[in-house]
């Protein structure tokens, strides 16, 4: 019981210094002012120490008053937060869910997966917007991104979603006329198109065994948009270096191959990405988790397709 006392004095200090008043501390918490006055002399005595200058015309806080407001004040913000979390996790994901996505990506595998998404959260909306330019989530008032690539050290938050492996590429028509790659520095005399997002566009860095070799690569193409490269690629203009999610596919159907099997490009992944926050508010919450499961099960079906089509081409 004590401990609960403790907490309400704590309380009623904490809005005193808020409101710089007595009676506007009162008025907020429903008590008379009297009442706070007591409950702020029960504190003082209680920690022997005087934290409240007060005049006729003002309140002000003494020293110690200062170090102990700093205190209180995020304790209380912390059982706030508290019941808060515990209210949210009984409440229904409601209101706008704004979320940010690249543009192949987002079109690719967002988009055709926000249906079932709504249908299980009908009091949930969302705003979609795709872009391939670096999103500032708080400036520009997004819940949620994802990202693709090796993120930057921000206070954001980041959930793995799944794998982002890529390879070399080309359409069997360009390797006919152009001769195919054996080793990575082969790549420097082919026309190797380039995404410009990507920072070193034009270093390729490639892994076999355990040994990585960079190759400094050019091409008549560059450009922002993926799906770009990958339409120059399978109208046989060039190599490029693509994502499985946007080429399996084409290299399952043949329509695209894969150059230099046995060296890899390097990995990264694909993440959801959202402001750091104490609590995680339940739309948020629960399109996270539906991103885990279904961009996790898309990936499985995207990694797998063309690995099955490269066995079965091995075994023949």
């Amino acid at each position: 019981m004590a401990a609960v006392n403790n907490i309400n004095e704590m309380e009623i200090f904490v809005r005193v210094v808020q409101a710089k008043s007595f009676s506007a501390a009162a008025r907020a918490l429903d008590l008379s002012p009297s009442a706070v006055s007591k409950q702020i002399g029960r504190l003082e005595d209680r920690l022997g120490a005087r934290l409240l200058n007060r005049t006729t015309r003002q309140l002000s806080l003494t020293e110690v008053g200062q170090a102990f407001y700093q205190r209180a004040e995020r304790i209380i913000a912390d059982i706030a937060e508290a019941e808060q979390a515990v209210g949210d996790l009984h409440a229904a994901p409601r209101g706008l869910l704004r979320v940010n996505a690249p543009v192949a990506f987002g079109r690719l595998h967002i988009a055709p997966l926000l249906p079932k998404f709504l249908d299980a959260y009908p009091e949930i909306s969302v705003e979609l917007t795709v872009n391939d330019r670096f999103v500032d989530l708080v400036e520009e008032g997004m819940d949620l991104a994802l990202r693709i690539g090796e993120l930057a050290n921000s206070s954001l938050i980041a959930k793995r979603l799944a794998p982002n492996h890529r390879v070399v590429c080309a359409a069997p028509a360009y390797l006919a006329a152009r001769g195919t790659p054996r080793l990575p520095a082969d790549l420097q005399q082919h026309n190797c198109m380039t995404y410009t997002f990507r920072t070193n566009r034009h270093d390729w860095r490639l892994e076999k065994d355990g040994v990585a070799e960079l190759v400094t690569v050019s091409g008549n193409l560059e450009t922002n948009y993926a799906e770009v490269l990958m339409a120059a690629a399978l109208a046989g203009s060039g190599i490029v270096l693509l994502p499985l999610w946007l080429a399996g596919p084409q290299l399952t159907s043949g329509e695209l191959v894969e150059v230099l099997p046995d060296w890899q490009a390097q990995d990264s992944a694909i993440y959801a990405v959202y402001p750091h926050a104490r609590h995680l508010s339940p739309k948020v919450r629960v399109f996270v988790d539906f991103l885990a499961e279904q961009v996790g099960h898309l990936a499985q079906c995207w990694e797998r397709e063309p690995l099955d089509r490269a066995a079965k081409h091995s075994a023949a």
